[in-house]
């Protein structure tokens, strides 16, 4: 009997599987034809508890209870900081509430629509990880390094700073340096997995480049009001340089493969939640994405060492401090009496004392912020601005060359960029600010002054 004729016989889909096994069993050890083998099948759907013995039958026959028995469990609640979010945001959110083994849940200001877990979107599972909760770039992340060099320069020496972002970074889908570059992240074991192993040559051409969408590089401003022991700097102004980018091409594989999996896995009475499918931490496959997550932040983390070493050394500068911090990612962490898996897509770690970089847009503020632990959001702050127009309608409303210009008279040079990426698709990063004042406090601010991002329109990798 096929799948379509035991559900016919009114087999539940969640049964089919053990009931094919029954038969099989049936069929190996006693004689009997069709007709016998599906009385047999249907006493069963009958009255499961009288077969839970059977050896032929048992499993079905407790296949058939534990359907009967299921109750989708309500979705768990969560906590909401910021007033500009769209309702498909929070549907999403409400859709990620419901996946069973979710313990606790926020949703950042800066959120918006994304795949399964929105943008913004703060996830915590007991024993379990969702890959597409994750997101493609895998550790996408924020590096800031302060620089030796005086504020003044960035107008006396403008053409080396443009020199330096231009012949050090690389933007653009697939794109490589012309020389492989070299880290020593390329020397951890790339075997955890079959797809690390089979893009690692993949990742080394791509290493220290920072793909298309909203990533950048940028030169500006770091102003401090007060001394900043954690930074061992004094109150004033500095250079830095600041990079937001992520593990490229070998991120997306691993979550590509990954969500596959955890999809095939899926049980069907949670098919809605396709793109939240969610591998167990006991089983072979989550642990190894577990390995080839974690080996996806080392990369990424690689990737801005690499950006920031080429870049500060065709200038001639020294690094003089800094602070880097993942947002697309999963961490172990201890919340309560429980150890959680808590998932940041679009959301910065904020434990209490935890430092991090929070950016606007290439004409608006970045913020380096000190968390304050706050339980209620699962210690976590937005990641960013947010967005509040979509590349296509940002498309649609604005042109490049005329926002261009008007970044040039705020004093904002823009060596590259598309109109996706301009400062009004995304919402009032001072508002968001505001509207997490309970989360972080600002302790430095970072205004941009030279940037360079993807200016080919390609589709982003992220």
């Amino acid at each position: 009997m096929n799948r379509r004729q035991l559900q016919k016989l009114g087999v539940p889909e969640d049964c089919v599987k053990s009931a094919i096994a029954a038969i099989h069993s049936i069929r190996r050890e006693q004689s009997g034809g069709k007709k016998e083998v599906k009385q047999l099948l249907q006493a069963v759907l009958v009255a499961p508890e009288d077969y839970l013995e059977d050896p032929h039958v048992g499993a079905f026959a407790q296949a058939v209870i534990t359907d009967r028995e299921f109750v989708r469990p309500e979705p768990i609640a969560y906590r909401t900081w910021g007033s500009e979010i769209d309702a498909a945001a929070h549907g999403q959110m409400q859709q990620a509430c419901s996946v069973p083994m979710a313990a606790g849940a926020a949703l950042m200001p800066d959120a918006h629509v994304g795949y399964g877990l929105p943008i913004g979107g703060v996830l915590a599972l007991e024993n379990a990880v969702i890959p597409y909760a994750v997101g493609v770039d895998i550790a996408c992340r924020m590096k800031l390094s302060v620089l030796d060099t005086p504020p003044q320069t960035l107008e006396s020496n403008f053409a080396n700073y443009c020199d330096s972002l231009e012949r050090g970074t690389r933007f653009g889908v697939g794109v490589v340096h012309e020389r492989r570059q070299t880290h020593d992240v390329m020397d951890q074991d790339w075997s955890v997995t079959r797809i690390t192993r089979e893009k690692k040559d993949t990742a080394w051409r791509q290493l220290g480049t920072s793909g298309s969408g909203n990533h950048f590089v940028e030169f500006g401003v770091l102003s401090l009001s007060d001394d900043t022991p954690e930074l061992g700097l004094d109150a004033g102004e500095y250079v830095a340089l600041l990079s937001h980018s992520g593990s490229r091409g070998a991120g997306a594989a691993v979550c590509s493969t990954y969500s596959g999996i955890a999809r095939a896995q899926l049980p069907n009475k949670y098919q809605d939640l396709a793109y939240l499918a969610w591998l167990s931490m006991d089983s072979d496959a989550g642990q190894e994405y577990w390995e080839a997550m974690n080996l996806m932040g080392d990369y990424a983390a690689a990737n801005h060492d690499v950006i920031h070493r080429l870049v500060t050394r065709l200038l001639g500068a020294e690094v003089i401090a800094g602070v880097e911090n993942h947002h697309n990612f999963a961490w172990k962490e201890q919340h309560g009496d429980r150890e959680l898996i808590v998932h940041r897509k679009g959301a910065t770690p904020a434990g209490k004392g935890v430092l991090g970089v929070i950016p606007g847009s290439m004409a608006d503020p970045a913020f380096v912020v000190r968390g304050k632990g706050k339980a209620t959001s699962l210690e976590s702050a937005s990641h960013g601005a947010g967005r509040r127009l979509s590349r296509r309608k940002a498309k649609e409303k604005y042109r490049w060359n005329a926002v261009k210009n008007d970044l040039q008279q705020r004093g904002v040079h823009v060596l590259s960029a598309g109109a996706d990426e301009v400062p009004g698709v995304y919402k009032d990063i001072e508002m968001v600010m505001r509207e997490q004042q309970d989360l972080v406090d600002a302790i430095a601010r970072f205004d941009p002054r030279i940037v360079k991002m993807c200016g080919d329109g390609s589709r982003p990798e992220d």
